[in-house]
């Protein structure tokens, strides 16, 4: 991985990148509080060995990127959207494969209706319709709220915050696979390592509406032109498949893969099947 400091408006952003810049690129979004290491490097070694550029980066307030004040977010919900396409512009790209994983599929969504010139295609991992609508979506699974009501947690400790999030790892691996607890530790050490200030990752789940009429000026999810691929664990705590279902109905001739018994994460286990499937989903619009 080649890494690269970004200006994103008024934020620096750190990046990476793997594979040859000639190739198509695809730009990888992860989910709320988490950096680019979840993105792991054999994930995206199978996508730079497949004739992709691989870009993965941290968002604000993870990673080596810019941090906030813990509980005092400086940028919205758009800020992230903005920063995917200054990225992209760091790389001099002008449009990408932009595959989102849970907050990141959010987010992914959001580029294609705010700038649908950036978008080549769309992999929506693990995530939810981001444009209000009446839709009969399941719940959350009860494990996770009693989880995010019960279980403590010491931000300025690293042991503490270390056993909390492979706790709460735990609980998005879903009921149905055994736990991969070693491997998660080491990704959610690496993570802590990383950071710039550990706790400013809770940021995230403060970012609301903008603010501003952006949300009521963008179309409905069938309004989406780029070609969309939902894939999505049978086993997701946080957003049940119904989800998926949901986002594979209403934008255009997306299609659905579902990965049984997977739950809100990319399992290695999965990985053969998740970068096959983005890889011959951007290879149909390659040229």
């Amino acid at each position: 991985m080649r890494e690269r400091m970004i200006e994103a408006n008024d934020a620096t952003v750190c990046t990476e990148a793997m594979g040859d810049p000639g190739d198509p690129p695809i730009l990888l979004v992860m989910g709320m509080g988490a950096s680019m290491v979840w993105w792991e490097d054999g994930f995206c070694r199978r996508l730079a060995d497949g004739r992709r550029f691989v870009i993965r980066y941290d968002h604000r307030d993870t990673g080596r990127s810019r941090t906030y004040k813990p509980g005092h977010p400086g940028y919205t919900v758009s800020d992230l959207v903005a920063d995917a396409a200054a990225v992209l512009d760091g790389y001099d790209i002008a449009a990408a494969h932009i595959v989102g994983m849970s907050m990141g599929g959010a987010l992914a969504q959001l580029l294609a209706l705010d700038s649908p010139d950036r978008v080549l295609s769309l992999v929506l991992m693990s995530t939810s319709p981001v444009v209000p609508g009446e839709r009969d979506l399941p719940p959350s699974d009860a494990s996770l709220g009693r989880f995010l009501m019960t279980v403590p947690v010491d931000w300025a400790d690293e042991a503490s915050l270390r056993d909390y999030l492979v706790a709460y790892w735990r609980v998005l691996w879903g009921a149905e696979r055994t736990f991969a607890e070693a491997h998660v530790r080491d990704i959610v050490q690496r993570d802590i390592d990383r950071a710039r200030h550990p706790a400013a990752a809770q940021n995230h789940g403060r970012l609301g509406d903008d603010g501003d009429d952006r949300h009521s000026r963008r179309g409905p999810l069938r309004s989406i032109t780029a070609p969309a691929l939902v894939i999505h664990g049978t086993a997701d705590p946080m957003f049940p498949l119904g989800h998926a279902e949901a986002l594979a109905a209403e934008i255009p001739d997306a299609r659905l893969l579902a990965l049984e018994g997977a739950g809100h994460c990319v399992d290695p286990i999965d990985w053969e099947a998740i970068t096959n499937a983005i890889l011959e989903h951007t290879d149909d619009r390659v040229g």
